[in-house]
């Protein structure tokens, strides 16, 4: 898969060609109120229409570039566009006027702030072009009765769909006819194989048995892995637990994970940990911290530049965080920011 590329680079200035999901995700974080982003977009000129042979002529819509001046964005990690809000600052007509981009894979968008991008910006950014365009994983959990497909990028997990069989099973105490088993393993693996494309990496896993019956039915390279529980859980275990070895290894979200249950791990013992921004901040002035893991929104506020700015100085480093996966919410949920010390202060 292509990588995120920058094409333009300067002070208070970028051009980038967005090239996948993870890539929107990332400008998005970027997509900052009072920043400008300029594009190639529509607009309806009104000066085309009026009447014609007695009816009513719409006005023309008119491909140019067209820079706004954002006030808002919307995006969901798994969705294919981001959709910029604000006020066109430059374009043919409609200076001042409320416009949307619409942005998507493929295209180049252009990013200027009036001062100069901080260095968290260009760290993200960075991030972005070294691990942009690693394929997608499926993760499908599987039961005696019910099985669910769980889809993981870089930057975050949803559960896809769920096969359940009806009229027996864990559920009820009923005892399942083996043709009704057969039949329903059969259905997974058909539906299965039509949903998931042959680039995607797949890992089967479960308690019990089950995944290794629904294995030979799936003719396609595949990764079969134990798990002590199923449903999201078991992806999750999967997730945190590296159970998928180079399969997911070097997705971002697989990283902060592993970071985030070093955290609850030394949370729960008192080791060497900081949460809460007081804490943060004392643990910086002694130099203590040795990586800060904070959401990727939170550290674009105001009040979150001066720490980031001196974690170089005490060579710690800085993780930019997702909350689109179970680790991030927890995260988001404990204020958005924790960091893993050198020592206990």
């Amino acid at each position: 898969m292509k990588a995120m590329k920058i094409t333009k680079r300067e002070q208070g200035l970028i051009r980038l060609r967005i090239e996948c999901e993870d890539d929107l995700w990332a400008f998005a974080r970027l997509c900052v109120s009072g920043r400008s982003i300029g594009m190639l977009g529509e607009r309806r000129d009104q000066t085309t229409g009026g009447q014609e042979g007695g009816r009513a002529k719409a006005a023309e819509r008119k491909k140019m570039w067209i820079r706004l001046r954002i006030e808002s964005c919307e995006f969901q990690t798994f969705s294919d566009n981001l959709r910029v809000h604000g006020t066109i600052e430059e374009a043919q007509f409609d200076i001042g006027s409320y416009h949307t981009h619409i942005v998507e894979l493929n295209d180049e968008v252009e990013l200027t702030t009036l001062t100069e991008f901080p260095d968290v910006d260009w760290k993200l950014i960075e991030e972005s072009v070294k691990s942009s365009g690693r394929p997608k994983v499926v993760i499908l959990v599987v039961e005696s009765d019910e099985t669910a497909m769980f889809e993981v990028t870089g930057r975050g997990i949803r559960e896809v769909t769920t096969w359940t069989m009806r009229g027996g099973g864990k559920y009820t105490g009923a005892k399942i006819s083996e043709s009704v088993s057969s039949s329903f393993f059969d259905k997974i693996a058909s539906e299965a194989s039509e949903l998931i494309s042959l680039e995607c990496p797949l890992v089967l896993c479960g308690p019990g048995h089950a995944r290794e019956r629904l294995g030979p039915l799936i003719t396609r390279q595949k990764k079969l892995v134990a798990t002590s529980i199923g449903g999201r859980a078991g992806a999750n275990e999967v997730i945190s637990e590296g159970l998928a070895g180079d399969v997911l290894s070097e997705h971002a979200m697989v990283k902060e994970t592993a970071l985030l249950e070093e955290v609850w791990k030394r949370i729960s013992i008192d080791g060497p940990v900081a949460y809460g921004k007081e804490q943060i901040e004392n643990a910086i002035s002694q130099g203590a911290i040795e990586t800060l893991l904070a959401t990727a929104d939170i550290l674009r506020e105001d009040d979150w530049s001066e720490i980031t700015s001196e974690l170089s100085e005490i060579g710690a480093k800085l993780v930019q965080c997702s909350t689109d996966h179970d680790a991030g919410e927890q995260l988001q949920g404990m204020g958005g920011a924790v960091a893993l010390l050198r020592f206990k202060v």
